[in-house]
């Protein structure tokens, strides 16, 4: 049926088999692990079986959508994440004063003039909507991958194309969410530098950032030559 091997189509979160046995129609290679045991790889194409392997970034989906489906039924999972960023966040950010600073006092290159209160107050309220609008973002994508991992899991008998599309379109949902969670931990992370004083230096180098550079990318967290850096690497 469907061109698969005896055991009918493969399962999208199948188990080992039990000892001397081989399972249904899936061949499992196991490595061993660090204490002795047997590492799991997924089932291998077998038989006349087409069901290809997805790539890693794919298979990482299904423990992704899988939380995230937990969490739309009850507290939003994005909202949680973005929780736990920000206590990750206040334990990393260096911190040169206590609370929040005179804007007068954060970091600018020479020839800048310093902030004035306006200017940290807007840069403030630019950071707080980004990291609204990004929490949104990454909602919708949760929502968006528990429902393709629920078509994945109702589609067992689609041919080749149509799970060629299906993957194609969960690594394009995945890429937008890591885009967007990235982007929210730059922004959290800005906005908690702004209260620990440390708003406008570069995190590689300690140098100002520049203040026409934090306006125009409030998020910004290394100076240009340290981001090109980055970049080349």
């Amino acid at each position: 049926m469907y061109g698969y091997g005896v055991g009918g189509p493969p399962r999208l979160h199948p188990g080992p088999p039990a000892p001397g046995r081989t399972g249904g129609g899936a061949v499992w290679r196991g490595r061993t692990g660090a204490r002795g045991g047997r590492g799991r790889r997924g089932p291998l194409p077998c038989g006349g079986c087409r069901f290809i392997v997805p790539p890693p970034c794919v298979r990482g989906c299904f423990a992704y959508a899988g939380a995230g489906t937990r969490n739309i039924a009850g507290r939003s999972g994005a909202a949680s994440a973005a929780s736990g960023t920000t206590k990750v966040m206040e334990e990393i950010v260096p911190t040169t004063r206590g609370g929040a600073t005179d804007p007068a006092e954060l970091a600018v290159r020479p020839g800048e003039d310093p902030w004035t209160a306006e200017e940290a107050a807007e840069a403030r309220h630019g950071l707080e909507q980004e990291i609204a609008g990004l929490r949104a973002e990454l909602e919708t994508a949760e929502a968006d991958l528990a429902s393709l991992m629920r078509d994945s899991a109702d589609g067992a008998g689609d041919d080749e194309a149509d799970t060629g599309t299906k993957n194609v379109t969960r690594e394009h949902e995945l890429a937008l969410a890591a885009g967007s969670r990235e982007r929210l931990e730059q922004t959290e992370r800005a906005l908690l530098r702004m209260d620990a004083g440390t708003y406008g230096v570069c995190e590689n180098c300690g140098k100002p950032i520049g203040k026409a550079r934090m306006q125009a990318f409030p998020h910004a967290i290394l100076c240009v030559d340290c981001k090109q850096k980055s970049e080349r690497r």
